[in-house]
């Protein structure tokens, strides 16, 4: 009984390692999304820092050092979703930046209420789509505190396979924030960017 006790916890062990060493970037399909790793944010990231698998990073504003950090640990793209005149207040140039580290920058520039350009809508899904199916290794995804960065994300893991409950509950876990927060249509981002109703979202 032990014995069996024993090589099943082992079992369990393994699964969840296997779990958290899943990768995510570049994948056509993904049923199951390990939870996120919410990591400490101190002098990295505005409001939230997580990982998700080994090579998926999600945050708010990173700063210079978190960028230089997270090059030193393999992001090769870096996903930023915050509008042009929020990216001027932050202090520096990030595309500068990125680019003198050798990483690539993808600029989806997004807001509640805006134009069709910058809107919550499946053509910006599939333009975050595109970057991470052309990423050839880490990803970081940041907006200013990782809320709209967990709608895009949630809608991303829901196109490709992951159900809705499950992303939803997922992205909730960084920082969703669908209890209180929505486009001024009535729907939730997440929504927008998908075009249909999803199931799981709280409402204000």
């Amino acid at each position: 009984m032990r014995l069996k006790f024993a090589v099943t916890f082992a079992a369990l062990l393994a699964g969840s390692s296997a779990a958290e060493s899943q990768k995510i970037v570049a994948q056509k399909a993904i049923s199951v999304v390990p939870a996120p790793v919410l990591l400490d944010n101190a002098g990295m990231f505005q409001e939230r820092y997580a990982r998700v698998g080994d090579d998926m990073f999600i945050g708010g504003q990173p700063t210079e050092r978190a960028l230089r950090d997270l090059k030193a640990q393999g992001v090769t793209t870096v996903i930023n979703l915050r509008m042009p005149e929020e990216m001027a207040r932050i202090g520096f140039d990030e595309q500068k930046l990125i680019a003198e580290l050798g990483m690539k920058y993808v600029h989806i520039p997004l807001r509640t209420g805006s134009s069709q350009e910058n809107a919550y809508s499946p053509a910006n899904l599939k333009r975050f789509s595109d970057a991470m199916q052309a990423a050839d290794g880490k990803v970081l995804l940041h907006c200013t505190v990782a809320w709209r960065a967990s709608h895009i994300w949630a809608a991303y893991l829901i196109e490709r396979g992951v159900a809705d409950s499950a992303a939803v509950k997922h992205a909730r876990a960084i920082n969703l924030m669908d209890d209180h927060r929505m486009d001024p249509s009535g729907k939730q981002p997440l929504e927008m960017f998908l075009g249909r109703t999803v199931q799981g979202l709280g409402r204000p």
